[in-house]
């Protein structure tokens, strides 16, 4: 995951515009500042420009200044504003690493890495130092108009350096606005020397450096409370990088962290063209040496290493000695955040999971078959796994093959795919395996074998983790957590598979409910002898077909009644009569069709379900082929049996009875009106 903070031009540090608006505000109140806003066309920015961490384009801060002289009605105002930097809390970190230098001289031979950290578009160059004056040059960059506002503002921000060190303002003792007709102004400034004895402050004068720890101190608390005031880890790394800027003022920040769940490398920055994030961010992440122009503390706390954090000039003159300490302070709060983020979300994950596993006991308590337990186990394995996304296989013993049963955040085109394909052992050696040794899987796309790898490539998931469902000594199918390109976590085979193998075992033993459970229901439904469906479910189905035949429809039922049974029990005994009930049964379901219903109500009496005729006559010609299924004799004991059959036909009609027992009362009366005319027949 990779974020960037989208500004306007990163030209100006808000401590300029910061610093402007307090003067501002200390001078004409609060109505001054929402004037100067509204002319300079800023009311929108109005918290924003407060910011020290934020930076402006370069025109912003020109209209700042212009708006802020007119309000005061002070043309001296940009000067005044930037003599009162200190009074307006101007970057504190900045103050206590220029106060460690130890005398303005030094100062000023710094003033390129200082002014670094205000603007990006102007360049300061140190002419010449004396223990009591410096002469400084300010280029502005081409493309940018130049403003003696911005030349005043300098002018006041230069006076203030020996004020840092107990002295009074310095003194600017020249100065030369575009000098020689070029973009450049030159400044010589002078300040007393100091004096042996250190200067008595006057009476409620503040310690510069004083005010600058306290000041530092309360940035860092509150960015310390500011970052712990949310529990969404991409909210808080932003506001990490937002807030680095009060620690070291710099145009651009960059933060690298490893994620908490082992994917990619979270990635957030400020000022950094997006061009040059992926690579900057990987030399940071590995350690490497980004030269002067980057000062770069680690993230870290006692308890873990989370990444590095860097603020990064465009060239090495804007880093200056003491800045590393001051934002490692600033990443040791860092990291005491994402410690404790990282230890909500793990316990708020681990809260969802033990919920997402007692919610798959419940369900699986309730699934009632296979199909149903495939679908609660696959839409609970991402809660519980964290993948991206899950399936159930179950395997066909009949066909020898894997089947897909159902799957859980997989787009319908890659489901369709992942349903309608299954996995043969002859195609798929790693089936093989989990067949012959009953062993979980991790399995890649780029390793697989070609029928899995290009499996794999059609429901695109690049890594998975398999894990064999087994009762006992019996291979029920695979359960499986997926990870699109670049999701899946670093270790597969730890706390992952752990997961997803107890998520499995709930999985084997629903399973094996189920199958107990169709089993029983199937046997209930079924004649025990034959294996076609009994009279209960015969009704059942016949209800259930009247009910969708409309008026115009035809629906059939055929009643059917075995002759000379009796006689077969009695001469050739129960296990023969047994036999021919199951041959009949074997015969009726060959001659009628695919959508028809055979059943054995009792006894010797079966019957026939014909939804769908296309009209009523159809009913007759199928009683002739249940009939004609009877005329070659059965072979019984090793002998030839003729045994017969009367078959009685009803067909619903749109203004007779629409009940299933009418139908087959009126079947059963059409078969016994058959049997007495062949009786009598016969008898003649």
């Amino acid at each position: 995951m990779t974020a960037v903070v989208h500004e306007e031009a990163r030209e100006t540090s808000g401590a300029t515009t910061a610093g402007v608006l307090r003067y501002v505000r200390r001078h004409g109140g609060d109505d001054a500042v929402a004037e100067v806003l509204r002319r300079a066309d800023l009311e929108h920015l109005a918290t924003e420009l407060e910011d020290q961490a934020r930076w402006w384009s370069y025109d912003t801060r020109i209209r700042l200044f212009t708006a802020a002289t007119e309000v005061l009605d002070d043309p001296d105002a940009l000067f005044h504003i930037g003599a009162s930097a200190l009074r307006s809390g101007l970057g504190h970190s900045l103050l206590l690493v220029l106060r460690a230098l130890g005398t303005p001289r030094q100062v000023f031979r710094q003033l390129p890495r200082s002014a670094a950290k205000f603007t990006t578009v102007q360049r300061m160059h140190v002419l010449e130092t004396t223990p009591t004056s410096a002469t400084f040059s300010l280029t502005l960059a081409e493309g940018f108009a130049h403003s003696p506002l911005d030349c005043a503002f300098a002018r006041g921000l230069a006076i203030t350096v020996p004020v840092i060190f107990g002295l009074p303002p310095g003194v600017v003792a020249s100065s030369d606005c575009e000098s020689g007709g070029t973009r450049t102004c030159v400044y010589r400034l002078t300040w007393e020397r100091r004096s042996r004895l250190r200067r008595r402050r006057h009476q409620g004068e503040a310690d510069p450096e004083l005010v600058a720890l306290r000041g530092q101190l309360r940035t860092l608390q509150s960015a310390a409370g500011e970052l712990v005031g949310s529990d969404d880890l991409d909210t808080v790394l932003h506001r990490i990088v937002a807030r680095a800027g009060e620690a070291v003022l710099a145009p651009a920040h960059l933060l690298v962290v490893d994620s908490p769940d082992g994917g990619a490398p979270l990635v957030h920055a400020a000022g950094i063209p997006e061009d040059q994030l992926p690579a900057l961010a990987d030399r940071l992440l590995a350690g490497e040496d980004l030269g002067p122009a980057a000062v770069v503390v680690d993230v870290a706390s006692a308890r873990r290493r989370h990444g590095r954090l860097a603020a990064i000039y465009p060239t090495g003159d804007g880093s200056m000695t003491d800045e590393q300490t001051m934002l490692a302070a600033y990443a040791g709060h860092a990291a005491a955040a994402l410690d404790l983020l990282i230890a909500l979300q793990g316990a708020r994950l681990e809260a969802e999971r033990a919920g997402a596993l007692l919610a798959l006991a419940h369900e699986l308590a309730a699934a009632s078959d296979a199909t149903a337990v495939c679908q609660v186990v696959a839409e609970t394995l991402p809660k519980v796994v964290g993948c991206s996304s899950a399936s159930v296989m179950l395997w066909d013993p009949a066909l020898g093959q894997l089947q897909g049963r159902s799957s859980a955040r997989l787009e319908p085109v890659r489901r369709g795919h992942f349903l309608g394909t299954p996995l043969r052992p002859e195609d798929t050696p790693e089936l093989v395996g989990m067949l012959t040794d009953r062993e979980p899987r991790i399995l890649s796309v780029a390793t697989s074998s070609p029928a899995l790898g290009q499996f794999m490539r059609e429901i695109d998931v690049t890594d998975v983790v398999a894990v064999p469902l087994v009762a006992g000594s019996t291979f029920l199918g695979v359960a499986t957590a997926s990870w699109d390109a670049g999701e899946a976590p670093a270790e597969l085979g730890g706390d992952v598979l752990a997961r997803l193998r107890g998520v499995g075992d709930q999985a084997t033993t629903a399973l094996q409910k189920a199958r107990l459970l169709e089993t029983v229901r199937h046997q209930a439904m079924h004649d025990a002898l034959t294996g076609l469906p009994n009279r209960v479910l015969f009704l059942e189905r016949l209800e259930t077909t009247v009910a969708g035949t409309g008026p115009e429809g035809h629906l059939g039922v055929l009643f059917c009644d075995l002759d000379r049974f009796k006689d077969v029990n009695d001469t050739l005994g129960h296990a023969a009569g047994d036999e021919l009930l199951r041959q009949v049964a074997a015969r009726l379901r060959a001659v009628v069709r695919p959508g028809d219903t055979v059943a054995r109500l009792s006894g010797d009496e079966f019957a026939v379900v014909l939804p769908d005729l296309p009209d009523a006559a159809d009913a007759r010609r199928l009683a002739q082929r249940v009939s004609g299924c009877f005329s070659e004799p059965f072979r019984l004991e090793g002998r030839q049996v003729d045994v017969g059959t009367s078959v009685g036909v009803a067909v619903l009609a749109a203004d007779g009875p629409r009940s299933a027992d009418a139908l087959l009362r009126e079947a059963d009366a059409a078969m016994y009106r058959q049997k007495q005319h062949r009786g009598r027949a016969a008898s003649r």
